[in-house]
């Protein structure tokens, strides 16, 4: 269930970041509806910065889990 929910931030973030860059939405594109969205600057800075950081957490898909140390 982690790396589902890691997987659909990653898409969502990268999507945000197509949007940022490019004012381009994949999601709409490959499910119907508005393709291009206007957005002010502002709101497109935000967006890239949210893909970026999708971008670095594909990371975690290959990173060592340590588990918790449970000191009681």
């Amino acid at each position: 269930m982690n790396r589902l929910a890691l997987t659909l931030v990653i898409i969502g973030a990268l999507n945000w970041l197509l949007i940022g860059l490019f004012e381009w939405d994949l999601v709409s594109a490959l499910f119907g509806g508005d393709v291009t969205r206007d957005s002010s600057v502002f709101s497109r800075i935000i967006y890239t910065i949210v893909g970026i950081a999708g971008i670095y957490a594909i990371r975690f898909f290959f990173s060592d889990r340590n588990p918790a140390n449970n000191a009681d």
